[in-house]
């Protein structure tokens, strides 16, 4: 959590307009294998808004990468950027003895590498009652104020293809279940192949994941009514954004608002923290940025 408060912090202290990675994921997005912008570009990204669910089928007809290390059938998303953090869990389900091996690129608005998730990120889960055995883990990302959205790039490897997943037996699994001894039976193993079955689980809260997606930019003033989170009902049109103020903010509203960032950095909530230090600047102060940065650094 420190290390993601003080590379934000250097964000916006600079201003600086070159890629943003203001936190690591599972591996240094250096190591994702590189893809061309354009083949980025082309591809259909399909929309999903919190909460949802999205079962995909990656077959012979789905889009599909082979460039360089990438290999088979992928899935591309859009996620909104304005919803809070977003909590993902991807799910690769075995078919049979077959098992699609998930690799995810976070993408921020521009299409930039913003995070990376490998195959080993998405351990085995073994059967249960209502589940089947399935590849599975969870992501949380907090997009940075100003984007619009963020996307979502679900491939396979060579090395993923060249590979295999040692499953549990479903008698076994069942037998652990209710209790019974286990059999001495041998498990399966599932074949990695370039397409298979996904499902994707987005939730969005105001709380903040532990990785920040692209980069700090002041948040627009609103040209279109929101939608509420939750809901597709969009709801009443905002009032115009203030016009900042050429006189500087009033000392009693300067230490209202410098107490409020420092409370919310102290619980954690850098969400909050980004919106009332906007909020302060519509408004005229000369203090809040100042008061972020050091709270961060402390």
């Amino acid at each position: 959590m420190r290390k993601n408060l003080l590379s934000l912090c250097l964000s916006l202290s600079l201003m600086a307009a070159s890629p943003a990675l203001v936190a690591a994921a599972q591996n240094d997005v250096n190591t994702a294998p590189a893809i061309a912008s354009q083949t980025l570009r082309n591809l259909s990204w399909t929309p999903l808004v919190p909460p949802v669910t999205q079962d995909v089928t990656l077959g012979t007809a789905s889009a599909e990468i082979n460039q360089g290390d990438i290999q088979g059938a992928v899935a591309a998303f859009a996620l909104p950027a304005d919803r809070g953090s977003l909590e993902i869990t991807l799910t690769s389900i075995a078919a049979g003895k077959t098992l699609y091996a998930p690799n995810v690129l976070v993408l921020d608005e521009q299409m930039r590498p913003a995070a990376f998730y490998p195959s080993g990120y998405f351990p085995y889960q073994q059967p249960g009652i209502v589940s089947s055995d399935r590849l599975e883990g969870t992501l949380k990302l907090t997009p940075a104020l100003g984007q619009k959205q963020i996307f979502l790039l679900v491939y396979t490897t060579r090395q993923d293809l060249a590979g295999s997943t040692q499953m549990v037996n479903p008698a076994k699994a069942y037998a652990a279940g209710v209790g019974n001894a286990v059999p001495d039976i041998p498990d399966p193993v599932a074949r990695h192949t370039p397409t298979g079955t996904l499902s994707l689980k987005v939730t969005a809260e105001q709380k903040t994941g532990n990785v920040m997606i692209g980069q700090f930019f002041p948040a627009p003033a609103p040209t279109a009514a929101p939608v509420v989170v939750g809901s597709s009902v969009p709801a009443a049109a905002p009032a115009p954004a203030p016009v900042k103020p050429d006189a500087p903010m009033l000392d009693d509203s300067e230490s209202y608002f410098n107490e409020a960032i420092r409370k919310a950095l102290k619980a954690g909530d850098v969400d909050k923290a980004l919106k009332l230090l906007d909020e302060a600047e519509r408004l005229g102060s000369k203090t809040a940025r100042k008061t972020f940065i050091a709270s961060v650094k402390s």
